[in-house]
């Protein structure tokens, strides 16, 4: 291993060693969603609303195809950054190759699934007659691009895990400079709209791809993208899904969420939908921060798993003292500032308020958010990953099982609301907090309701 990855891996200080690794991912991943935020705004200058609820009815698909992107990228890195620690360099070439083609067969896989249903998927989404096209539009751009998008989140994982933190923070960049070039020239000059905004994110993902992929055949020591070193084993494939598989359902569970929620809001309107959207994609800013952090530590921990076990504790008190840090500053800025955030891309009085509540709410859950992620993400870092990892998703969910919704005229006590959404990061609890606070804000759209 180099020696300068090798310093920060054995001996450097915790809290430079945490910063070497997780601080190029807070940058890479917070760069992701500025991009995302700004697919919003391009749009947005279009003056479409149905163009925006478009945008929104689409992310639980991009949760999915990230989702397969995670279960071999952060499956695939967690072991590679094992398999270095013991120093089995032609493991590792084979888990790399591995890594890359079952990344690029998934996603040829969505693509070929995928493009026959398309109309059933789009009206799965909850699209309505006014959004239905421009949905349709960005889904068929996304489908065809799945293969690039999954092997780009395999790609920057497995770099990150042989210690090129910075590699894989440049690549992430890069994605995202392109994305608002493209955007820009797509919106603005060749005036394509949502076919566009979709074909300059799959673009975007295809560039990144290309430069992770230079950097693995011609500058790494230890990983490899030659189909020579390809090959399928048994441990290969138990150690990579009993990582992957628990982030793979996590993701999937933010994509169901997503996804029922746009069914409840359908009935709001296109107004309701869009208004969503925005408040999701600004959440998400503060939520990739800390998920870049827990990330970002991963290799340093399983690391550390093989090598030093002290080292890895002190590295897991460190981060979550860092998550609880981050979380009070975040929270803090946003009970001062969601009116204006939310004032960026729109002046309607309704959609402000809207999206503000459902900043103030959401927020209570930041510190558990980040802590889901970190022990979702570094449990799986030693071998007992995921037996813990899923009897934690397990405890929480069912403690917060019991029914959450209810009739829009029943309101739910303001205390007893913060109370149960701090504990509740399961995917159920968070989206019936979400529910419970937009129908009792909301009004329905009662035209669309009449037809």
């Amino acid at each position: 291993m180099e020696s300068a990855n090798l310093h920060y891996f054995e001996k450097a200080p915790i809290a430079k060693a945490v910063a070497h690794f997780a601080v190029p991912m807070m940058l890479g991943t917070s760069m992701s969603v500025i991009y995302s935020i700004l697919n919003a705004f391009f749009l947005g200058t279009l003056d479409s609303t149905a163009m925006l609820s478009a945008l929104a009815l689409t992310l639980p698909l991009f949760a999915i195809i990230m989702a397969l992107g995670n279960l071999i990228g952060i499956g695939s890195g967690a072991f590679i950054s094992r398999l270095l620690g013991e120093k089995k360099y032609d493991d590792v070439k084979h888990l790399s190759s591995f890594a890359f083609y079952s990344s690029l067969a998934l996603g040829l896989i969505v693509m070929a699934v995928g493009l026959p249903l398309i109309d059933p998927i789009v009206h799965g989404l909850g699209a309505t007659p006014d959004s239905f096209g421009f949905t349709k539009d960005y889904v068929t751009i996304m489908l065809i691009g799945s293969p690039f998008v999954v092997l780009f989140f395999t790609l920057e994982n497995i770099v990150r895990s042989e210690g090129s933190a910075i590699t894989s923070m440049v690549g992430m960049m890069l994605s995202v400079v392109v994305n608002i070039a493209l955007d820009a020239l797509a919106v603005f000059v060749l005036h394509w709209g949502v076919i566009g905004v979709a074909s300059a994110t799959v673009v975007s993902n295809l560039v990144a791809c290309v430069f992770f992929a230079f950097h693995i055949g011609y500058k790494s020591s230890f990983l490899t993208i030659s189909a020579k070193w390809f090959k399928v084993t048994k441990d290969i494939l138990s150690n990579v899904f009993k990582i992957g598989v628990p982030v793979f359902v996590m993701s999937v569970f933010l994509g169901a969420m997503s996804l029922i929620f746009n069914h409840y809001l359908v009935e709001y309107g296109e107004q309701a939908i869009a208004g969503y959207g925005i408040s999701s994609r600004l959440l998400q800013f503060p939520e990739f921060i800390l998920m870049g952090l827990c990330e970002g530590v991963v290799p340093l921990i399983a690391f550390s798993f093989t090598a030093d076990k002290l080292r890895m504790k002190h590295t897991i008190s460190f981060t979550i003292k860092t998550i609880l840090a981050l979380a009070v500053v975040f929270g803090i800025v946003v009970y001062l500032v969601s009116d204006h955030l939310i004032g960026w891309f729109t002046n309607d009085p309704q959609l402000i308020e809207m999206g503000s509540y459902i900043l103030h709410v959401t927020f209570l859950s930041l510190f558990i958010t980040g802590m889901t992620s970190l022990f979702t993400g570094d449990f799986p870092s030693d071998r007992a990953g995921y037996r813990r990892s899923c009897h934690v998703r397990h405890s929480r969910d069912h403690a917060h099982s019991r029914p959450l919704y209810r009739q829009p005229n029943e309101r739910l006590p303001r205390r007893r609301l913060v109370a149960r959404h701090r504990g509740c990061r399961s995917v159920p609890g968070r989206g019936g907090i979400m529910l419970y606070a937009l129908r009792n804000r909301l009004q329905p759209d009662l035209a669309q309701l009449a037809q």
